[in-house]
């Protein structure tokens, strides 16, 4: 069954099979354009061609001081395309308003967003690296978008998180669309109680503190970008087995009063099992929303830590 109103991701041309690199190829990934595909709409973007470099072309690449490189040719000295690459990522901003991620091409000197190779004049790498160009200053306009390199992605602990970051974006976009108010904004954050404790248990508490100071007085419509801000930010930190564990122990004290002492026992085995690396998260996860079936609780139906995107993606099969 097609998914409607698919969440908008950006993402490097090349990514999605696109011959637009400087040797005329690509770098087609599997996981965008045969899983993610069928649940977001990629919005596609090559820097290099969009300011006029050819395909194929003379490769670029960064000189000078790792925070603020300058893209030049490898071959043609006076070939510099750094303004015109950041001008491009400042325009692409601007008209990529509604999407909910981005995931760039690792380790090119335009799109990929760490440990990018920066040299010298003297020829000489730059600890650490850099940035590209133009997702630096795509970024800079957008710094609580969720944005990845495809290749980070084959992590799937790392996938998961930045899916998670990706929907809870697209929920903050639509909350945003039919307009923000305490009782909104309140209950935005009631949803995302456990999601909050399964990444980030202290910034969870900081946040209700931050709504809970909220007077009758104060302005919504300035708290809300603060929140959600921090709440992305706390969003963006992994969970571990551990916040997992902690998360799934808190939800199955919901059922303490419904389940026999067999289920139970049946279900601290597997948490346990999880938190030793024996299952994976999905396993309990599964025991643990059959039994709500089967015991409705209102406050657990809503939580976006039960279903923070697509069942069928599998993401959490794998962590």
């Amino acid at each position: 069954m097609p998914v409607v109103n698919k969440p908008k991701l950006g993402i490097s041309a090349c990514l999605m099979g696109a011959e637009v690199r400087y040797n005329g190829g690509h770098k087609q990934s599997q996981l965008c354009t045969q899983v993610l595909s069928e649940y977001f709409e990629f919005v596609t973007a090559c820097p290099e061609v969009a300011i006029g470099l050819g395909i194929p072309r003379e490769t670029i690449r960064l000189v000078g001081d790792a925070e603020q490189p300058q893209a030049v040719g490898t071959v043609s000295s006076d070939l510099n395309v750094t303004k015109e690459l950041a001008a491009y990522g400042e325009q692409m901003a601007v008209e990529l308003s509604d999407i909910c991620g981005y995931i760039f091409m690792q380790k090119s000197p335009s799109c990929g967003l760490e440990r990018v190779k920066v040299y010298r004049e003297n020829g000489a790498p730059v600890d650490g690296g850099g940035t590209g160009i133009y997702a630096k200053a795509f970024c800079a306009r957008h710094p609580n978008l969720p944005v990845e390199e495809d290749g980070r992605l084959n992590d799937p602990v790392l996938r998961e998180n930045f899916i998670t970051r990706v929907f809870a974006y697209a929920a903050w976009q639509a909350l945003c669309a039919t307009g923000i108010s305490r009782r909104s904004l309140t209950e935005f954050h009631a949803r995302y109680k456990y999601q909050l404790m399964a990444s980030n248990p202290l910034q969870y508490k900081v946040l209700g503190g931050l709504l809970g100071s909220m007077g009758k007085h104060d302005d919504v419509d300035e708290l809300a970008p603060r929140y959600f801000s921090e709440l992305m930010a706390a969003l963006k930190k992994c969970a571990t087995r551990g916040t997992h564990t902690n998360v799934l122990q808190h939800l199955s004290g919901y059922l303490k009063q419904t389940l026999s002492s067999a289920d139970k026992q049946e279900l601290q085995q597997l948490i346990s099992q999880y938190h030793q690396g024996i299952v994976p998260l999905i396993v309990p996860l599964t025991l643990l929303k059959h039994h709500f079936r089967q015991h409705p609780d209102p406050y657990v139906a809503l939580q976006v830590y039960m279903q923070p995107h697509p069942e069928n993606l599998s993401l959490r099969n794998a962590i």
